[in-house]
């Protein structure tokens, strides 16, 4: 299965590095950006590239939209006008609905929305897919496979999918900052800069994989580890005076707030 990014930026790449290290021939990858330096780097990846996004469109049998909102509706209406036929459609693009994406490209074969993350790049990304989707079943699961090996793949109503972008388009942002201010803090009572990022990062992931593996819920786990009277539940009452699941909660309703915005245009 040939798959054809158009756009060559960070979430592209991500996603083009976590399938070549999941097993995919780069040969089966290409791309297409108006960057000669994004260009370059796939090259660098052994990922084919195209001389235009038509070119590109109607050599791959998916096609991988990863381009800026700002920049999406050009890009459809050139696709639309130069591309008698093109394969399916996987779009990445932040605010675009599956029924704004059929309406623009009546050619393609069949259209899915996907949702991935940045963290796809080392295999632990999540990749949300929308559930209404125009592909062909078979197609659906080659593709589904494929993205796999970036992460986790979630099959996702696309009315969620505001609510998905808020936690994992953009959580990894909340979570590098909250691994910067543990290791701050552990700088700030002697810990080495590097060894407090690598305990705060190593921290965050054995936390997170505790909660996926174990089943258990995440106040489960937290209770477990609150002693009466003891450190760790002094430090709980610290983070929730000063707000932390508010701040959270608001930084996910600025987020899903922004996408809205953008799907009205």
């Amino acid at each position: 299965m040939m798959i054809g990014f158009i756009g060559a930026g960070n979430m592209a790449s991500a996603l083009m590095r976590g399938m070549i290290s999941g097993g995919m021939s780069p040969a089966d990858l290409t791309a297409f950006d108006i960057s000669q330096a994004r260009m370059d780097a796939a090259r660098e990846l052994g990922v084919q590239t195209a001389g235009s996004a038509a070119q590109l469109a109607r050599q791959a049998g998916t096609i991988v939209l990863a381009v800026k909102p700002k920049d999406t509706k050009a890009l459809l209406e050139q696709l639309s006008k130069e591309v008698e036929a093109m394969g399916d459609i996987l779009s990445i693009v932040t605010g675009w609905t599956q029924a704004m994406l059929a309406q623009a490209l009546p050619k393609a074969a069949g259209i899915v929305r996907a949702m991935p993350n940045t963290p796809a790049l080392v295999g632990e990304g999540v990749i949300a897919m929308a559930a209404n989707h125009t592909i062909e079943p078979a197609r659906f699961e080659a593709l589904s496979r494929a993205l796999s090996a970036c992460g986790r793949v979630a099959v996702v109503p696309e009315a969620l999918f505001d609510a998905v972008t808020g936690i994992c388009g953009s959580g990894p942002a909340y979570a590098y900052l909250f691994i910067e201010a543990l290791a701050d803090a552990g700088v700030r009572h002697g810990l080495p800069r590097d060894l407090a990022y690598t305990l705060a990062s190593q921290t965050m992931v054995g936390a997170g994989r505790m909660v996926l593996e174990t089943g258990e819920h995440p106040a489960a786990l937290k209770d477990a580890v609150c002693s009466p009277g003891g450190t760790t539940i002094e430090a709980v009452y610290a983070l929730e005076k000063g707000g932390l699941r508010a701040g959270v909660m608001d930084a996910v309703d600025a987020c899903v707030r922004k996408v809205r915005g953008l799907e009205k245009g």
